[in-house]
């Protein structure tokens, strides 16, 4: 069981950015592809970036290429995504997840292990 922390979340005006962080509890983090998603208020949760073990495959939403980056330290057993330019339709409670099962890496059913989440609030 690998249990997962974010962290980073918070209030920022449209334009600005942040930078969230999932720490995981298991050294073998290292194994699995890990992913970024959000569920806004209303809304099902959805893909935003995902990475494989190594770092050297990286998967993004279309609409938040060219402003999110997804990185790891596998040597600190964290994932990281840099949000940049943020919009306030962004606002949402944002989730790591380990990734369990085969197939895409962005679909959700394939992620088995969950954080609880970190509240962005991006104010226009």
């Amino acid at each position: 069981q690998v249990q997962l922390v974010e962290s980073g979340g918070g209030l920022v005006q449209a334009g600005g950015s942040l930078r969230l962080s999932c720490a995981a509890s298991d050294r073998t983090f290292s194994s699995y592809v890990m992913g970024w998603f959000r569920q806004a208020p209303g809304k099902e949760r959805e893909f935003v970036a995902a990475i494989n073990w190594t770092g050297g495959s990286l998967y993004y939403a279309e609409s938040v290429k060219g402003r999110f980056t997804i990185s790891r330290d596998n040597a600190k057993n964290t994932v990281y995504l840099q949000m940049n330019s943020l919009k306030p339709e962004e606002t949402a409670v944002y989730y790591c997840a380990a990734k369990t099962k085969s197939g895409s890496s962005y679909s959700l059913l394939t992620y088995g292990y969950w954080g609880q989440g970190t509240q962005v609030t991006v104010s226009s």
